[in-house]
C-alpha cells in the first residue's frame, strides 16, 4: 500500500472523486441562484475551477502544465471568493487593506505563468529546472501564507450576525491553503514533492468540498440535526451518488485493462459523458420530483411534514418590503408549494358575481377571459367547498355536478391541474387554479385534507385585508366629509352675504349704471356658489337632481365649448354628433363630462387632442370621451382606477373615476373603460335612450324615421 504505485492509485481516485464532488456541488448551486435563492456567483465560479483542475490532474497528471494552469486559475478563484465574504458587510470598503493585499496576491500567483513557459523552454537544462521549481514553489508560499491571513481576518473580524455565515467557507479555506502550506513547505526544504503529499492533496480537497456544502445547505443558520424528510431526502440523493461513483469505479477499472493511451483516452471520454448526465439530471424538477414522491410513499406514513409545509407557508404569506410580492399572488405561491405547481392564478368574485382575474405566479400565458366563472361557479364552491382536479373533468368524471361548471377555456388549458376554493365562513372569497407540477401525479385523501385547510386560512388573511381596505376606505371617506361639511359651511355664510349685499346694493346704490352692473355680478356669483354648494351637497349621498328626457349632443358641444373647442392646450373636438335623446340629470351628466375630459386633457401632452362623440345603439345612448394620451394599464383600470382616494396626481383626492361611476349608476346607466399603455383611453358613458325609458317612438332627427324600442 505505501509503494508509489498505490500512492499514485490513490492519489489519482481521490482527486477524481474530488473533481464529481466539487461539480455536483457546482451544479446543484447553480441550480439554486436560477430558482432565485440567494447564492454566491464567486463560490460557483471557484467551484468550477476546483471542479476543472481535479479533473485535469486525474486524468493528465498533477503536474502536466494544463494542470498547473488550472490550479492557479483555481487559486484565483478562492481568492475572489475571500474578497465577496469582505463584501457581505462591507469590510472591503471599510478594511483598505483587503485590496491591495489580494492584488499583491493574484499577481503573486500569476507570475506561475511566466515561470511555466520558463520550465517548458529550459525542460533540458537540470539546474534551469531545479531553480524554477523553487522559485515556483517559493511563491506559492507567499500566496498560500497571505490567503490564510486574509481568511483567519475574515472570520474573526466579521460580525456576529455573519459569522454564522462565513464560518464555514472559511474552514473549507482554512483546510485547503493550509495543507498546501505545508505541501509547499516540505517541497521547498526538500526540493522534490512526496507522492504521498500528492495524494493525500485529493483527500483534502474532498474535506474542503463538503465544508463548502455544508456551509451552503445551512445558509448560516444555527446546526441542527433531525431526521426529517429533508434529510431523508438527502440520504437517498447521496444513496444514488454513492451508486452512482461505484458504477463508475467499474467502469473505469474496465478502462484500465485497456493499457496505454487508450485507457487515458477512455477514462477522459467516460468522465465527459458522465458529466453531461449529471449537468442534464441534477437540475431536473422532474427528477427531483420523482425522488420526492417515492421517498414519501415509501419512506413515510404522510405525504408531508405538516411542520416543514406550515414553516414555509407563513414565511411566504408573511414576507412583507417593497420587493414582496402583492398579497393575491403570495396566496397563489403558498398552495403552489404545497404540492410542487409551477404556477398558478387567482379568481375573485367581480362586481357582478362571476370569478374575475385578480393575481397570476409564474403564469404569464394563461389566457383568462374578462369573466373567467359564471356566478353559478361561486354558489357551488360555496354550498360544496369541493377542490377540483380538473384531470378528472378531462376525463369525464363527475362527482357533484363540477364537470358543467368548468368554463372552455380552464378544461382546454392542459397545464391546469386543480382548483382549490378559498371559504372564509361559507362565503367564496377567492379561487386557486394551480398549475401542473412537474411530476404529474393523482391528487389524494392526503393533498385534499391540507389544501382545505390551507385554503380556509388563507381566506381569512383576504378577508382581513380586504376590511383593513374597507375600514380604510370608510375613515377617508369620513375624513373627507368633515372637510366638506367645513367647506360647505363656508360657502353657505359667503352666499348668504353676497345675497344681502345684492340686496342693499338694490335699494342704496345712488348711481343707476353702477347699481345695475353691482346687481349683475354679484347675482351671478350667487347663483354660482348656490350651484357649487348644491354640488358638493350631493358628495357620499349617491343621488342626482330630476331625470329628464335631455340631448346628450348638447350637452357634448357645451362641455368641448368650455374646454375652449380646438383652442385650448388641448383642443377638445365633437367628432361625431349624432342625435341622442337620453334619460338623465342635466347638470349631472354635465359634471361627469367635464371630469372625464379634464381626465383626458391631464393625460394628454399640450398640443393633443381630446375627441367627444354621441351615437346610440338602439337601446343606449353613448357618449364617448377618447384621448391619445398616456394611457393606463389593464392592472391599473381592474384594480385601481375606481378605488377611492387612490389617485396618480399630485395633491389629488382619487375619487373623480370612482363619483363619475357612482353618478352614472345613479342615472341608471354604466360607464366602460378601455386603456391601452402609451397609446391612450376611451371611457363611454352609456344612458337609457328615452325611447327606450318610455315605450315610445321618437323620430331622428337626422332621417326623420320612427324607431320602435
Amino acid at each position: 500500500m505505501h509503494s508509489p504505485l498505490g500512492w499514485t492509485g490513490l492519489g489519482q481516485w481521490s482527486t477524481l472523486v474530488a473533481a464529481f464532488a466539487a461539480m455536483l456541488l457546482t451544479v446543484w448551486m447553480a441550480d439554486r441562484r436560477r430558482r432565485g435563492r440567494e447564492t454566491s456567483r464567486a463560490l460557483i465560479g471557484a467551484l468550477t475551477l476546483t471542479t476543472a483542475w481535479t479533473l485535469l490532474g486525474s486524468a493528465m497528471g498533477p503536474f502536466a502544465a494544463v494542470t498547473q494552469v488550472f490550479e492557479l486559475l483555481r487559486n484565483l478563484g478562492w481568492l475572489a471568493v475571500v474578497y465577496s465574504l469582505f463584501a457581505r458587510d462591507n469590510r472591503h470598503t471599510s478594511v483598505v487593506q483587503v485590496r491591495p493585499v489580494l492584488a499583491v496576491l493574484a499577481m503573486v500567483e500569476l507570475f506561475q505563468l511566466m515561470l511555466l513557459v520558463l520550465a517548458v523552454r529550459f525542460a533540458a537544462v537540470q539546474p534551469a529546472v531545479a531553480m524554477i521549481f523553487q522559485l515556483s514553489v517559493m511563491f506559492r508560499l507567499l500566496l498560500t501564507t497571505g490567503a490564510l491571513v486574509l481568511v483567519h481576518n475574515l472570520y474573526v473580524g466579521a460580525i456576529s450576525g455573519q459569522r454564522d455565515a462565513v464560518r464555514w467557507t472559511a474552514l473549507a479555506l482554512a483546510l485547503m491553503w493550509g495543507y498546501d502550506l505545508n505541501f509547499y513547505t516540505i517541497a521547498y526544504l526538500g526540493r522534490m514533492i512526496p507522492q504521498e503529499m500528492v495524494a493525500l492533496r485529493g483527500l483534502i480537497q474532498i474535506g474542503a468540498i463538503l465544508l463548502v456544502a455544508v456551509g451552503a445547505m445551512r445558509g448560516g443558520s444555527p446546526l441542527r440535526f433531525s431526521p426529517s424528510r429533508s434529510v431523508a431526502f438527502q440520504s437517498l440523493s447521496l444513496l444514488v451518488i454513492g451508486g452512482y461513483l461505484i458504477l463508475m469505479v467499474a467502469a473505469a477499472q474496465s478502462v484500465a485493462w485497456l493499457g496505454g493511451d487508450v485507457s487515458q483516452l477512455a477514462q477522459l471520454g467516460f468522465a465527459f459523458a458522465t458529466t453531461v448526465v449529471i449537468l442534464a439530471l441534477v437540475p431536473s424538477g422532474r427528477l427531483r420530483g420523482w425522488l420526492n414522491v417515492m421517498l414519501a410513499k415509501h419512506f413515510f406514513q404522510h405525504r408531508y411534514d405538516y411542520r416543514a409545509e406550515w414553516q414555509r407557508f407563513t414565511r411566504t404569506i408573511g414576507r412583507a418590503g417593497p420587493n414582496a410580492l402583492p398579497l393575491h399572488a403570495r396566496v397563489v405561491q403558498a398552495l403552489a408549494d404545497i404540492t410542487d405547481s409551477a404556477s398558478g392564478v387567482m379568481l375573485i368574485p367581480g362586481e357582478g358575481g362571476d370569478l374575475v382575474l385578480a393575481a397570476r405566479w409564474q403564469w404569464p400565458t394563461i389566457e383568462v377571459p374578462a369573466e373567467a366563472m359564471p356566478a353559478a361557479t361561486v354558489q357551488f364552491f360555496e354550498r360544496r367547498g369541493f377542490i377540483v382536479d380538473l384531470d378528472e373533468v378531462r376525463a369525464g368524471t363527475d362527482h357533484e355536478g363540477e364537470a358543467a361548471l368548468m368554463p372552455r377555456w380552464l378544461v382546454e388549458e392542459h397545464g391546469a391541474w386543480a382548483l382549490v376554493p378559498l371559504l372564509h365562513y361559507d362565503r367564496l372569497v377567492g379561487l386557486v387554479v394551480l398549475g401542473r407540477p412537474p411530476l404529474a401525479r393523482k391528487l389524494d385523501w392526503e393533498d385534499f385534507d391540507l389544501l382545505r385547510v390551507v385554503g380556509q386560512q388563507l381566506a381569512s388573511y383576504i378577508a382581513e385585508h380586504n376590511g383593513q381596505i374597507a375600514l380604510l376606505e370608510a375613515s377617508r371617506f369620513d375624513e373627507f366629509n368633515r372637510r366638506i361639511a367645513f367647506v360647505m359651511h363656508d360657502i353657505k355664510n359667503l352666499a348668504s352675504q353676497l345675497a344681502l349685499l345684492a340686496r342693499n346694493a338694490e335699494r342704496h346704490a345712488d348711481n343707476p349704471a353702477f347699481r345695475k352692473d353691482m346687481l349683475v355680478t354679484l347675482t351671478n356669483a350667487a347663483d354660482k356658489l348656490n350651484a357649487l354648494l348644491a354640488r358638493l351637497s350631493r358628495y357620499g349621498a349617491g343621488g342626482v337632481q330630476r331625470i329628464e328626457a335631455i340631448d346628450a349632443t348638447e350637452i357634448a358641444a357645451a362641455v368641448a365649448a368650455r374646454y375652449g373647442g380646438a383652442g385650448g392646450d388641448c383642443p377638445v373636438y365633437v367628432t361625431q354628433s349624432q342625435s341622442c335623446h337620453v334619460m338623465a340629470s342635466r347638470e349631472t351628466l354635465e359634471q361627469v363630462l367635464a371630469h372625464l375630459v379634464q381626465n383626458a386633457v391631464d393625460a394628454s401632452q399640450p398640443g393633443m387632442a381630446v375627441f367627444l362623440q354621441t351615437r346610440h345603439d338602439g337601446v343606449s345612448g353613448v357618449i364617448e370621451v377618447a384621448d391619445t394620451g398616456c394611457g393606463m394599464s389593464a392592472d391599473f383600470v381592474r384594480n385601481r382606477l375606481f378605488k377611492p382616494f387612490v389617485s396618480t396626481k399630485a395633491g389629488g383626492f382619487g375619487i373623480g373615476a370612482f363619483e363619475a361611476r357612482e353618478l352614472v349608476r345613479a342615472m341608471n346607466g354604466r360607464l366602460e373603460v378601455e386603456s391601452r399603455e402609451g397609446l391612450g383611453s376611451r371611457f363611454a358613458v352609456r344612458l337609457p335612450l328615452v325611447v327606450t325609458a318610455k315605450g315610445e317612438t321618437i323620430p331622428d332627427a337626422q332621417s326623420g324615421d320612427k324607431k320602435v324600442a
